[in-house]
């Protein structure tokens, strides 16, 4: 079992940054390959970028490449998302998720999964 908790979301100008934090408890986190996915209003969930259990693999959608950039740190059971360069279009709710079964882009592959925490990018 594993529990999500996302956070570091808020209202963020055009062109700003954010940082979401992906806190984890459970004990196969440190061994579980973590996704971050969003859902914007009347839009399908989409994959935004996922990390490898070892921390040195690492997937982004093409929408987010070169401006986000994925990470973790086992020992605090955590996965980060740094946000630069954020455009209106970035405005979702945004889900970390963990999943045993390697890095995956595929939100059903994923067996865990967070509430959310909202980012919204003003003009």
């Amino acid at each position: 079992q594993v529990h999500l908790v996302e956070s570091g979301g808020g209202v963020v100008q055009a062109g700003g940054s954010l940082r979401l934090s992906c806190l984890a408890s459970g004990r196969t986190f440190s061994t579980s390959s973590v996704g971050w996915f969003r859902q914007a209003p009347g839009k399908e969930r989409e994959f935004v970028a996922a990390v490898a259990w070892t921390g040195s693999g690492t997937l982004y959608a093409n929408s987010v490449k070169g401006r986000f950039t994925i990470s973790r740190d086992n020992a605090e059971s955590a996965v980060y998302l740094q946000m630069n360069s954020l455009k209106l279009e970035d405005t979702a709710l945004y889900y970390c998720a963990a999943t045993s079964l390697g890095i995956q882009r595929e939100s059903v592959r994923y067996g865990y999964w967070g509430q959310g925490t909202q980012v919204t990018v003003s003009s």
